[in-house]
């Protein structure tokens, strides 16, 4: 038999999901927040995950914007328009996060070793 079709008791699964805490753990990442994908839930789940990559992408923009706006290169209008459609985008996700029993500090997700997706 090869490596790959071999079976493995619940014993050694484990036993080596205990390993890899250990090394993860001696590696100084902590236990991680993990997108919940049950049955019950996975709708919520990958809400969760969507919606924190929007609210990133979205906080990106926003950032984008002011540097622009200081930089000098919109107009009056095209700051105005802006400001307004980065006001709906953000209403939007929180309306979203609200359908799926989430709230805004639910969007941010634990990265590990990279830290938290959002400031």
């Amino acid at each position: 038999m090869s490596e790959a079709t071999r079976q493995l008791s619940p014993e050694q699964v484990a036993d080596a999901v205990a390993a890899l805490r250990k090394q993860l753990a001696s590696a100084g990442v902590s236990d991680t927040q993990r997108v919940d994908c049950s049955g019950e839930t996975v709708e919520q789940g990958l809400a969760k995950l969507v919606l924190g990559l929007i609210e990133l992408l979205r906080r990106l923009m926003e950032r984008q914007a002011i540097r622009r706006m200081d930089g000098g290169s919109l107009s009056e209008q095209q700051i105005e328009e802006m400001g307004n459609a980065l006001m709906k985008l953000e209403q939007k996700l929180h309306e979203m996060a609200g359908q799926f029993g989430l709230r805004p500090e639910d969007l941010n997700l634990d990265l590990g070793p990279l830290g938290r997706l959002l400031e």
